[in-house]
């Protein structure tokens, strides 16, 4: 099992890489730019080319079957769950096979709702609640894909 993390609007990188050190994964953090992390052989950092989804595209050429993406991008975590991984975003919802289609739909729908103008405010910023939910289950899904 392995953590691969979409860096470059990702919140929640530190709280990561103590979760991945505790229980010994190896977490791959993917960015457009060099990110600063922790010195550790079970950190490693990508940088790739700056150009549209070279992230995504790296992600999901690597994720395999009880690995786990951490990212904000509906579609990137789409790709890895076809390829047999979870996704959790930085407020902690879990995403897999039973409600990543339900997700994409809804994706959809505010991107619509915005582009006509009849939506015009974004999610609340993050919060404490938001931290300690990501917490709680990135550690309920590390432990779901241990089993596996």
């Amino acid at each position: 099992m392995e953590i691969y993390i979409d860096a470059d609007a990702c919140p929640v990188k530190e709280s990561v890489f103590k979760v991945a050190q505790r229980y010994g994964i190896k977490v791959f953090v993917v960015s457009n730019h060099p990110k600063l992390t922790p010195k550790s052989d079970s950190i490693v950092s990508v940088v790739v080319e700056k150009t549209f989804d070279a992230v995504d595209d790296w992600i999901s050429g690597q994720i395999k079957t009880n690995d786990l993406v951490v990212s904000n991008d509906v579609l990137l975590a789409e790709r890895c769950i076809k390829k047999g991984a979870l996704a959790i975003d930085p407020r902690g919802k879990i995403l897999d096979e039973n409600n990543i289609g339900e997700a994409v739909s809804m994706r959809e729908l505010l991107s619509e709702l915005r582009s006509r103008g009849d939506l015009t405010t974004g999610p609340k910023a993050m919060g404490k609640k938001h931290q300690s939910n990501f917490l709680a289950n990135l550690d309920k899904v590390i432990n779901q894909l241990k089993r596996k």
